[in-house]
């Protein structure tokens, strides 16, 4: 890890830094062999930084929103789904705010945190050695995310010009914070594993809450139509990512395995726990007391509901961890139970 500014602003040194201290340095035939299958054998044709137009947002039609108010958490509270009758201005602005924190997300989440690795496996200087076809596809990644964080920002700021409803999330996500805190927790020769680590664990949660929006007319068009080419692409880094892991933990010696695996429940916790700071001050610009905001975030997040949640998304990505035998370790396997994931 090369400290805030490589993780917030993006390092010109990221391309030159070996990371080698992470990794075994014995010879790996797995790392070597032609049986690389890629998943973006058809990407000219079909990413969608090369097939699909920008998406312009246009004025909503009568019932339509910004986003599917049973997939925005805090629109199902009895407090707030009261609005849509009492104050429906206000029930607009928490949807578009959704919207907000999810483009931010991506685009963040996509910019200064996955396009690190992908740029270090395109140019081989991230310590795992990986067959040249999976590095030329670490280049076609980083287009993808690129782009998905430029549409990103682009609906962001039409949302803006349209509604005139300001964004008003923190500067920096949540999950950033998160990251950055348990990275300087982690021990100065894991903290680059970790973070390629959270890269596979964003890249391999799968939530199918979203394919819902592809086809809901109630939505806004060109919202619907960014979550379905952002979904498109990242079913291919999924693929790719869960490839990627076999070859890094092929390479760790068994002692860094363990404790690797042990890092990723927190990680799994880190991308998905809510960001209850930012909803908490979001529910207070509508008006509300902070008492009354805090205890609509509790009753919207209950720990039950919250690990719940975690266990749901993660499901393949522990599978993957135990493809490769992460959790055949009694305590990794207790540390995974204990965070809620088996």
């Amino acid at each position: 890890m090369c400290g805030t500014v490589g993780l917030f602003m993006g390092c010109s040194a990221v391309s030159l830094c070996p990371k080698q201290a992470l990794l075994d340095q014995r010879a790996d035939p797995a790392a070597e062999d032609d049986d690389y299958v890629s998943p973006f054998r058809n990407w000219h044709e079909r990413a969608t930084v090369r097939a699909a137009s920008r998406r312009e947002l246009t004025p909503l039609q009568d019932g339509q929103g910004f986003f599917a108010p049973e997939l925005v958490p805090l629109a199902s509270h009895p407090l707030i789904e009261a609005l849509r009758d009492e104050r429906p201005d206000v029930y607009r602005d928490v949807l578009v705010r959704h919207l907000y924190r999810y483009l931010d997300f991506t685009a963040k989440l996509e910019h200064l945190v996955v396009n690190r690795t992908a740029l270090g496996i395109a140019h081989g200087t991230i310590g795992v050695r990986v067959p040249d076809a999976m590095r030329l596809d670490a280049f076609k990644i980083y287009c993808d995310e690129a782009y998905h964080a430029l549409f990103s920002a682009d609906l962001a700021g039409q949302v803006r010009e349209l509604t005139e409803v300001d964004a008003e999330l923190p500067r920096v996500p949540y999950f950033i914070t998160r990251l950055e805190r348990f990275l300087e927790e982690s021990q100065d020769d894991l903290a680059a594993l970790t973070e390629i680590l959270f890269v596979i664990v964003s890249e391999t949660l799968i939530t199918a809450q979203l394919a819902g929006m592809w086809n809901d007319t109630s939505v806004a068009p060109a919202v619907r139509e960014t979550v379905r080419d952002h979904a498109l692409d990242e079913g291919r880094h999924h693929a790719y990512f869960a490839i990627f892991l076999r070859h890094l933990w092929g390479q760790l010696t068994p002692a860094t395995r363990k404790r690797a695996a042990l890092q990723v429940p927190r990680l799994i916790r880190i991308f998905t726990d809510p960001d209850v700071p930012s909803v908490e001050k979001e529910i207070t610009g509508y008006g509300f007391s902070h008492d009354d905001a805090k205890r609509i975030v509790a009753e919207l997040f209950p720990d039950a509901a919250v690990e719940a949640y975690a266990k749901s998304v993660a499901q393949q990505t522990v599978r993957h961890f135990e493809s490769v035998g992460a959790l055949d370790d009694e305590q990794v396997s207790a540390e995974f139970a204990t965070h809620g994931l088996l």
